[in-house]
């Protein structure tokens, strides 16, 4: 268990805190009571913790802003909070929920399995030895689907790298302003391909290429690399800051390669 999870009032403040830092300077302390659940004059107290915890300073009446030290201390305990979810999915719900793979051979119900995660997709046989392991719920033939309970050990996964390329505006030309040798040498490398833009349509049609996603690109891209999938993402001018902005907040590395001609 976390630290900011030991007590109400760790949580709490960590909630203030939050709401601090979203509304500063003006911060109604009604308005932060009725998100956190607790009362304005419960939510002043705090602020006064808060205050000599040098985490928020007041520079007047209702007027608060979060410190250097309160960003640290948000950012650290957000952290914490992540690897914990991240453990309680991974080692804890994994034991009591029902996983679906394919299978890679002939299996019968109630036999031990290894778990292989291969093209973003989940597979398990009795023959590949790997850390991850399961029971299968259900008899399955080669190719299909079955379900895997009683999990244990991690799956192993391909660390996914992601190629963010900027795409110019059909107002600098679009597409025929695009290296098209190098955006082909960049497809071939990658497994997942991802297109914001006409412009990045066309231009990946003019190699001979198709995308994986056109709609909801961000969010395709960063589950791809949680499955192990390398992507490849062609945005237009724009929207790259927004695509940058989204893969590290995930804590994702990328490259960023402007494929302009001029």
């Amino acid at each position: 268990m976390i630290d900011i999870l030991q007590s109400k009032s760790g949580i709490t403040k960590f909630q203030i805190l939050i709401e601090v830092a979203a509304h500063q300077p003006n911060v109604r302390q009604k308005e932060i009571a009725e998100k956190v659940g607790v009362t304005p004059q419960a939510v002043s107290e705090y602020i006064k913790e808060l205050t000599s915890e040098g985490y928020i300073y007041s520079d007047g009446r209702v007027r608060y802003r979060i410190t250097k030290n309160g960003v640290e201390w948000v950012l650290e305990n957000a952290a914490d909070m992540k690897r914990y979810a991240k453990f309680v999915m991974s080692d804890i719900i994994s034991h009591v929920s029902t996983w679906t793979a394919i299978a890679d051979e002939n299996l019968e119900k109630g036999e031990d399995v290894y778990l292989h995660m291969r093209d973003g997709l989940l597979y398990v046989d009795t023959k590949v030895e790997a850390d991850a392991r399961g029971v299968t719920i259900s008899d399955a033939e080669e190719g299909e689907d079955v379900g895997v309970t009683n999990l244990t050990g991690m799956i192993d996964l391909e660390t996914a790298s992601i190629t963010v390329c900027k795409i110019p505006r059909s107002e600098r030309q679009g597409s025929r302003n695009v290296d098209l040798e190098r955006l082909k040498k960049l497809t071939e490398s990658k497994d997942y391909i991802a297109v914001i833009g006409v412009e990045s349509l066309v231009a990946l049609k003019k190699i001979g290429s198709q995308p994986d996603v056109m709609y909801g690109a961000k969010e395709s891209v960063v589950e791809a690399a949680f499955h192990g999938l390398s992507s490849l993402v062609l945005a237009i001018d724009e929207q790259v800051p927004t695509i940058m902005s989204k893969l590290e907040m995930e804590n994702l590395e990328y490259e960023l390669v402007d494929l302009s001609l001029h």
